[in-house]
């Protein structure tokens, strides 16, 4: 059986490194086995959903390498949930109920203060065609339950191993609204009989409706539509390296934010593929190779901590392994294209792409020297090279310090302050040639340039 899965986002905000992760594991796991990847957009909330956030998520799934076989929205899909509802009703496992939420709420607290489980009691199925009409003329519209076996439903999950679920500790869910709005559960499963969805991928915040979901899968089956429930699997959800709950903080991590701060894609999904794993903590070569090595066996069950430090070492990493070819379009997008051998020189000093401009300007100007010894200085104006070539810069320290008596760090740190107004930075006898001796002259003299 070939492996099919989706990510089935809601077009109502911007895409974050929560449902990312869920997205790239599906496509991992998929492409891994040489299966295929579905992107469903979840759209059935007309008011809420937006074209510019589905745009956006086909935006930063393309940026991320998280390309799709298939796409779907399911608001063009609504014929084909009425005819499953209609076939659930006529089933008896889709029921008419008419409280309205004050009177849930009400007999939540009285379960509660009883010592009960607060679940629905299923007073609806006692209603008589007279008392719905009655209730109906009031100007109530009923929303629609499913009716649970209260079972104990199990599965083998991916992840997590063998799970159960018992329903009769459940209320029976509500699949449509008042207003006829179909809330997400019968679509997604009414989806992935159609679609022919083998594996449900998601977070382990879902476990429990799993047990609901399968059993409206079974009464789809029974009622003729599909043949087979998918398998699951529930993936820990991610904490912040403190380990506190991550959801909170979620709308900082928005991949349209931390496109334009300046990750590189590799990096994003290779920390987000390998948190919470026995992996080592390292940039893939390409998200093929990710897919290779992945496999649900090697997730642990705790928490997967999302650390933005650990983020910020892959993405220097990605950058690094950078090579010219693949750099030149991006840095002449930068205006600072200025060689191979400017970006080989510098590239292993950048945590993110954009930091090259930085680098340009050291070569470019202009610089504002730092001169904290004018006599130092002149000193060095007065043995630099006519020629500044590769290696002009053990020349010329030598020349220095002959002259100076500086060694050490109170040889180079001086002049590479002067050169670049940067205690840090490239190696100074690949820069020295990039810089030119010009510039050089007049940075030793203290002037900008």
């Amino acid at each position: 059986m070939s492996v099919k899965v989706r990510f089935a986002p809601s077009p109502t905000g911007k895409l974050h490194v929560g449902n990312v992760r869920t997205a790239l594991v599906n496509w991992l796991f998929a492409k891994g086995q040489g299966g295929s990847f579905v992107l469903r957009i979840d759209d059935t909330d007309l008011v809420r959903s937006t074209k510019e956030s589905e745009d956006n998520i086909e935006i930063d799934l393309k940026w991320l390498g998280l390309t799709w076989d298939e796409r779907y929205n399911q608001s063009k899909r609504f014929d084909r949930y009425e005819e499953a509802a209609e076939r659930l009703k006529a089933a008896g496992r889709l029921y008419a109920c008419y409280e309205t939420a004050e009177e849930l709420d009400r007999r939540r607290k009285v379960q509660l203060s009883r010592g009960l489980p607060p679940i629905y009691d299923r007073a609806a199925l006692n209603l008589t065609d007279e008392e719905k009409a009655a209730l109906e003329a009031e100007g109530r519209r009923p929303h629609w339950r499913f009716k649970l076996e209260g079972k104990r439903v199990a599965w083998e999950d991916l992840s997590r191993g063998h799970a159960e679920v018992d329903t009769a500790s459940m209320s029976d869910p509500v699949l449509i609204r008042e207003d006829g709005l179909f809330l997400y559960t019968l679509p997604s499963v009414v989806d992935d009989i159609d679609m022919e969805i083998t594996h449900i991928i998601r977070g382990e915040d879902h476990v429990t409706n799993t047990g609901a979901q399968i059993e409206i899968f079974e009464a789809l089956i029974q009622e003729g539509l599909g043949t087979k429930v998918p398998g699951f699997a529930h993936m820990p959800l991610l904490v912040g390296a403190d380990g506190a709950a991550l959801s909170k903080r979620l709308g900082s991590l928005a991949i349209i934010d931390m496109r334009a701060d300046g990750y590189e894609p590799i990096a994003i999904t290779s920390h987000l593929g390998k948190i919470g794993t026995s992996d080592n903590l390292e940039v893939a070569a390409s998200l093929e190779e990710l897919g290779a090595g992945f496999a649900f066996s090697k997730m642990g069950r705790s928490p997967a901590r999302y650390d933005t430090a650990d983020l910020d070492r892959l993405n220097a990493q990605a950058v690094h392994a950078i090579d010219y070819a693949e750099a030149k379009p991006r840095l002449e997008a930068l205006g600072v294209d200025l060689g191979e051998t400017f970006w080989n020189t510098v590239r292993a000093n950048l945590n993110r792409f954009g930091d090259v401009a930085d680098m340009a300007r050291i070569v470019t100007g202009p610089v504002t020297p730092v001169i904290e010894d004018a006599a130092f200085a002149a000193a060095a104006l007065e043995v630099l090279p006519e020629v500044i070539d590769e290696n002009a810069w053990s020349a010329w320290t030598a020349a220095v310090k002959e002259k100076t008596g500086a060694k050490g760090k109170g040889l180079f740190m001086p002049l590479r302050l002067i050169l670049t107004g940067q205690a840090h930075g490239p190696d100074m006898a690949a820069m020295a040639p990039l810089i030119g001796r010009e510039a050089m002259v007049r940075r030793l003299k203290g002037e900008a340039g």
